[in-house]
């Protein structure tokens, strides 16, 4: 396998001389881009910032929403994971829908995707920044605006992604790693602290707030809880041996991830002596829960925090720039983003223009605060919530095709190896899954600016789908080019 791959004479665009740059090859190991996945997911900073609103709309057996939702992407996982095998390719969800439907979804699917993960990333870029501004005025008394270490923490952030993609997936591991100690030190320690109050209620169904309804109003939140799990499919062309290891990476970040939710909210709920009300009102329940548990040591909660914040800053951008660099290599996107630094063959103009959006958007969106009825300053763990539930909408939407055209594709191109099982009930029960969240999140009658985010996300659709449809009229060599850079070839 070529660890650099063809160049062509130019770097300048993403097709210099008629032939498309490649990423760095075979240089990522399957523990790598598995760390980096899970990275992605940010498991701390999810949690910290998601279970308070899990827990009240699903009650004390809000772990079993968890249980729900770890199903649920494994079934998501299963397409990724196919599609991989098949096809494996840094567009991910954009060349696996674009094969099998044409070049106008292909395009639409890019643009849906790259909107959908940079408006998602605005909550973690802002989260970042919120939560080093409320960690240093808990222990300091220093109230620095958090905007000042949002745009900090993205800049360091950025540094390490355009240095290469091995040292950051590093950081990006090694800052996994912290969180995930600390998760686990302060949820036995809690566990510990109650073990005379342990009980199964969390996992039973009779404690649902609501019963079956309960759980599906929690099911949007616990499916969010996991967004990123999709990170390795874009780290294709750099992963040694793509069509195993993708799939095998998806499967064990999800299925830790699901173990990890499971005792992280089990001990959450105990830790609250299974009082949702009084859950529902902390600001985070599991640093409460450390406080009371573990005292002076609760620190390693906040450094948990701030860990998973900068590993999903990284991981994320890395993987799905990498998303919007191939769109642009491929021509379904201008080719500015298809640009590869000549020597540490990174897509730089990729990831300098997603975060820079990304802060835009933060920027713009803090604006809207201010001039609004409220006429107050934006606070970042409500930003969280609202850009992170409009990002999902549009990525649910991605992850919909993916299920639906699984199928197609197998049957068309790989009929061989065709599976009723893996290739048509496995990815329809996913397609399912997907309508759940997407209808909690479109259903009417939520707040603003909850009520305005599916008509939002409507006209991104056909917006896309216009774009789209202009743009292979115009060049009708698209359709050859989608998908035509496969990770492993030479």
């Amino acid at each position: 396998m070529s660890h650099h791959g063809p160049v062509g004479p130019s770097p300048t665009s993403g097709r210099a001389g008629g032939t498309p740059q490649r990423l760095r090859g075979g240089v990522l190991g399957m523990a790598d881009i598995a760390a980096a996945t899970m990275a992605n997911v940010g498991p701390a900073m999810s949690f910290f910032f998601g279970f308070a609103f899990l827990a009240t709309t699903a009650g004390v057996a809000s772990p079993l929403t968890i249980v729900a939702a770890g199903a649920a992407v494994a079934l998501f996982g299963n397409t990724l994971a196919e599609f991989s095998r098949a096809h494996p390719s840094a567009g991910s969800f954009t060349t696996f829908v674009g094969k099998t439907f044409g070049p106008v979804s292909a395009v639409t699917t890019a643009l849906l995707a790259g909107l959908g993960y940079i408006i998602a990333m605005a909550s973690v870029i802002a989260i970042s920044g919120g939560f080093m501004q409320i960690t240093l005025n808990h222990y300091t008394g220093v109230d620095l605006p958090w905007i000042i270490w949002t745009v900090l923490l993205t800049g360091v952030s950025v540094v390490l992604m355009l240095r290469g993609i091995v040292v950051s997936t590093k950081w990006a591991g090694y800052f996994f790693g912290v969180e995930m100690l600390v998760l686990v030190v302060v949820s036995v320690a809690a566990l510990v602290e109650h073990r005379g109050g342990l009980s199964a209620a969390p996992f039973l169904p009779s404690h649902l707030t609501h019963g079956v309804k309960g759980l599906a109003a929690g099911f949007p939140l616990a499916v969010y809880l996991f967004i990123g799990w999709e990170n390795s499919a874009a780290l294709a062309e750099e992963t040694e041996n793509p069509r195993r290891n993708v799939g095998r990476a998806v499967f064990s970040s999800i299925a830790i991830m699901t173990v990890s939710y499971i005792l992280f909210s089990y001990a959450t709920v105990t830790g609250f002596g299974y009082d949702v009300q009084r859950l529902g009102d902390s600001r985070i329940p599991f640093v409460d829960v450390a406080q009371h548990t573990l005292g002076a040591l609760a620190v390693l909660a906040y450094v948990g925090g701030l860990t998973s914040t900068l590993g999903v800053l990284i991981a994320g951008i890395n993987s799905q720039a990498r998303l919007v660099f191939n769109a642009g290599r491929e021509g379904l996107l201008p080719s500015f983003f298809g640009y590869v630094h000549p020597t540490r063959r990174t897509p730089n103009n990729a990831i300098v223009t997603f975060a820079a959006t990304a802060l835009l958007i933060i920027v713009g969106w803090g604006a809207g605060h201010v001039l609004g009825e409220d006429g107050g300053p934006m606070n970042p763990v409500v930003f969280f919530a609202e850009s992170s539930s409009l990002g999902a909408i549009l990525i649910l939407l991605v992850y919909l095709a993916s299920n639906i055209a699984l199928p197609l594709y197998y049957r068309r191109y790989r009929p061989q190896e065709f599976r009723i099982v893996r290739h048509v009930v496995l990815p329809a029960v996913g397609a399912l899954a997907v309508l759940i969240p997407l209808y909690y999140l479109a259903k009417p009658g939520q707040p603003a600016p909850y009520s305005w985010f599916p008509y939002a996300a409507l006209a991104a659709l056909l917006a896309a789908v216009c774009y789209a449809a202009l743009l292979v009229r115009r060049d009708p060599g698209l359709a050859e080019r989608v998908g035509s850079v496969v990770a492993d070839a030479e």
